[in-house]
């Protein structure tokens, strides 16, 4: 019996800007006879914020498993479109439109040139209720560094986020972390993470500039997280008013070592309210990683 077994794992850049930046994800294809076991051990091994596992699906066009480096996850933006991008530059997917079976249910995937979208809900919106000062307090900043009369809310449009509307980008900048006080939050209220905004302008036309923490999941800081970017669109819609349809999101320019990431959320809409998303970007292929799964301590 074979005792090593060799996997291939493809690693994109995802939500590249001017095909610069972009977040990093892994994509295993054939990933049928792999055990959930055996993914969170590559995922591990591959050591990035999110890998996507592919097999076969009787439901949809394929079906993805995401896995972070300790656990799995139902959603992740940007495996998501690393593996759609992926799929369409090795001719797997001929048409603009196609879909994905996780363990949350089925997702629509758009694909609109070299760019793929991602489904997601319609939001819920949660109230955090005497959380705010330990939240401001877990970010190093102050009440006033808010934008004045401006909620945080934990925010779901598939995965929970906690969205966090700062005053300025010298606020984004400056926000110190601490890792374990988010990680004990987003247990407590069962959130992926935090994401971070400021509508105010820098170097890019973006409607918001962000940055996103989810130490619960083993990212201290994730540089384009497409399943953040769509709750903050929704947010900028529903609760700032700001009345468009379609959303760019920055992020990753403000990490200690910055990757520049480009998000587009497109809102649906019936009668004015939020029906659904599709969130996307442009995955970019820049390497491959081959990893050794060692069955020799396993029983025949």
């Amino acid at each position: 019996m074979e005792r090593i077994k060799k996997i291939q794992v493809q690693i994109l850049n995802a939500f590249v800007d001017n095909n610069k930046g972009g977040n990093p994800a892994g994509v295993v294809l054939d990933a049928d006879n792999l055990s959930d076991k055996n993914k969170l051990e590559i995922a591990s091994k591959v050591g990035l914020s999110e890998t996507a596992f592919v097999s076969k699906s009787a439901v949809a066009d394929f079906k993805l498993d995401f896995f972070t480096p300790n656990k799995q996850i139902a959603h992740c933006g940007h495996a998501t479109i690393a593996t759609f991008s992926y799929l369409r530059q090795i001719g797997k997917i001929k048409t603009t439109e196609s879909s994905k079976e996780t363990i949350d249910g089925l997702r629509k995937i758009k694909i609109i040139g070299d760019q793929a979208f991602m489904e997601q809900q319609q939001p819920k919106y949660t109230s955090i209720e005497g959380k705010e000062a330990i939240i401001l307090q877990s970010l190093g900043i102050n009440k006033s560094d808010l934008i004045p009369d401006t909620p945080i809310l934990l925010t779901n449009t598939g995965n929970s986020f906690l969205i966090v509307p700062v005053k300025s980008i010298v606020v984004l900048k400056k926000l110190q972390p601490d890792f374990e006080v988010i990680s004990k939050i987003s247990e407590q209220l069962d959130l992926i993470g935090y994401y971070i905004f400021t509508l105010e302008k820098a170097h890019t036309e973006s409607d918001a500039h962000s940055r996103m923490f989810a130490p619960r999941y083993g990212i201290k800081e994730e540089s384009g997280t497409g399943m953040a970017a769509g709750p903050l669109a929704t947010y900028l819609y529903d609760i700032l008013h700001i009345k468009k349809t379609k959303f760019m999101i920055s992020q990753g320019h403000y990490m200690h070592t910055p990757s520049p990431s480009l998000i587009h959320v497109e809102l649906q809409l019936e009668n004015g309210k939020i029906t659904n998303l599709m969130a996307g970007g442009k995955g970019m292929q820049k390497t491959q990683m081959e990893i050794e799964l060692d069955y020799s301590h396993k029983k025949p």
